[in-house]
């Protein structure tokens, strides 16, 4: 069984030529679960595949993640082999805000009788969910606000922060079984976003070499981090991934 994850895109919001931050793991060459859902990234996971995602996670509510879901619905919503299947695994904390800004809208259907979440399969969750017979673990990140963004880990395989300030304590926790570390990283930090020297600063050396680092902003900047010794992620670039050791369902 071979495991990678799929880059659709890897900037910030202002980055539009990098395509906005979203990834899949693919099994066997074949889309497994989708991080995110920005309109950049939706249309290079089509272009790709050929068709929409069946499983996605949300890491938080910014646009640049949340903003293909009015396309997700029609296409969903109007294929009744398919309405109501899509996965979406959205940590409790924000299921009220993203329910306020993508389907809290008067008729969502001009003609009515139409609620957002009838193309979906909203499921909230917290610490942990399970998908396709491995448990997906959770953890909340520093983005904006508490309790507003989450990171995602396959064991053993691969780590998605989201949009994070550093967190050591997180993935002293999370990233202790050799998982690749797809961390948040520019030149520059902010209040809401790490920068190299913060990653520096409060990471050992050890862990930076399992990052790659995306959600930069510009291809100049990836350029200069990689340029500094580091792994940065490109546009539509495939990772080969170590196979996950997360636990199994018992009767799957």
């Amino acid at each position: 069984m071979t495991w990678r994850l799929r880059l659709h895109g890897v900037g910030n919001a202002s980055a539009v030529e990098l395509g906005s931050a979203m990834a899949t793991l693919e099994r066997d060459g074949e889309p497994w679960l989708t991080v995110d859902c920005g309109g950049e990234g939706l249309t290079a996971f089509l272009a790709h595949y050929g068709r929409m995602p069946e499983a996605l996670f949300v890491t938080h509510n910014h646009l640049d993640h949340i903003g293909g879901f009015e396309r997700l619905f029609v296409d969903h919503y109007f294929d009744e082999a398919r309405r109501g299947k899509v996965r979406l695994y959205v940590p409790a904390p924000i299921v009220p805000l993203l329910h306020q800004r993508v389907a809290d809208y008067p008729n969502v259907l001009a003609e009515g009788g139409v609620n957002f979440w009838d193309a979906f399969q909203l499921i909230p969750v917290s610490g942990h969910f399970w998908h396709r017979g491995l448990r997906m673990e959770v953890f909340a990140t520093r983005h904006h606000w508490p309790d507003s963004s989450f990171g995602l880990r396959l064991r053993g395989s691969a780590i998605w922060t989201g949009d994070t300030r550093p967190i050591p304590e997180m993935l002293a926790k999370y990233a202790d079984a050799g998982e690749l570390i797809a961390h948040d990283c520019a030149l520059e930090g902010n209040p809401s976003h790490s920068g190299i020297e913060d990653l520096e600063r409060e990471y050992p050396r050890a862990l930076l070499e399992r990052c790659l680092l995306y959600h930069y902003g510009s291809r100049e900047e990836g350029d200069a981090l990689a340029a500094r010794g580091y792994r940065v992620g490109r546009p539509g670039e495939v990772v080969d991934l170590a196979d996950p050791t997360a636990a199994q369902a018992p009767f799957d």
